[in-house]
C-alpha cells in the first residue's frame, strides 16, 4: 500500500475511536512511557501537543515538568521545525496545519541529547515510521543525531512492514496500546 493510502486508512481508524478510548489508551501509553529508562534518564523532553485523535501527550508533558525536566514542543517556520521551551503548556495557539504550537518564538530549546517524542501515522517493530508527510522530524533529526527517540501509537498503527526511503530516520523505541 502506498503512503497516501496508508495515511488515509490510519486516519479513518483514528476518527472511529471514541474520546473514552483515546483517553484510556493514552493513559496506558503514558504509564508505559514514564516507566522507560530512556525517560528516567532524560534531562529534557522534546514532546508535541496532541492534535485530532493522536495519543494525548499533555499528561506526559505535565509529568515531565513535575519531574524537573525541561519541556519543549515544535513550531514550524516555513519548511523547518524548531523546538521551543514551553514552561506554560497553555501558551499555545493553532499553527501549521492547525496543530497547537507555542505562541512565542523563543526561547529555542538547546539540549542536543533531549528525548524526542515522535508523532507518526504508522510504525513497525524496527522503529521505521511514516509521518504526516512534511518530513519535519526527519530533517530535524538529520541535523541533530544524538537525540534518543520514542514514539507512542495505537495498536492499529503498528504494521509488520513499512516501505521506507533513504532519508527516513527510524525511532529508537515504539510503545503501543
Amino acid at each position: 500500500m502506498d503512503k497516501v493510502a496508508l495515511r488515509r486508512q490510519i486516519r479513518e481508524k483514528k476518527r472511529a475511536m471514541t474520546g473514552e478510548e483515546i483517553l484510556r489508551r493514552s493513559q496506558m501509553l503514558a504509564e508505559k512511557f514514564l516507566a522507560t529508562e530512556v525517560y528516567r534518564n532524560a534531562k529534557s523532553l522534546y514532546g508535541y501537543l496532541p492534535y485530532n485523535q493522536e495519543v494525548n501527550t499533555l499528561p506526559i508533558l505535565e509529568q515531565a515538568q513535575r519531574d524537573g525536566k525541561r519541556v519543549a514542543v515544535p513550531k514550524v517556520y516555513g519548511d523547518t521545525m524548531r523546538f521551543l521551551w514551553l514552561d506554560d503548556l497553555s501558551k499555545v495557539e493553532k499553527g501549521y496545519a492547525g496543530i497547537p504550537e507555542p505562541i512565542a518564538d523563543e526561547p529555542e530549546a538547546d539540549d542536543t541529547t533531549a528525548l524526542v517524542l515522535m508523532p507518526g501515522m504508522a510504525f513497525n517493530a524496527e522503529g521505521h515510521r511514516i509521518g504526516y508527510g512534511g518530513g519535519y522530524y526527519d530533517k530535524f533529526l538529520a541535523a541533530e543525531r544524538d537525540h534518543p527517540t520514542l514514539a507512542l501509537c495505537y495498536d492499529f498503527q503498528m504494521l509488520e512492514y513499512l516501505e521506507t526511503e533513504e532519508f527516513d530516520i527510524p525511532v529508537d523505541l515504539v510503545l503501543w496500546a
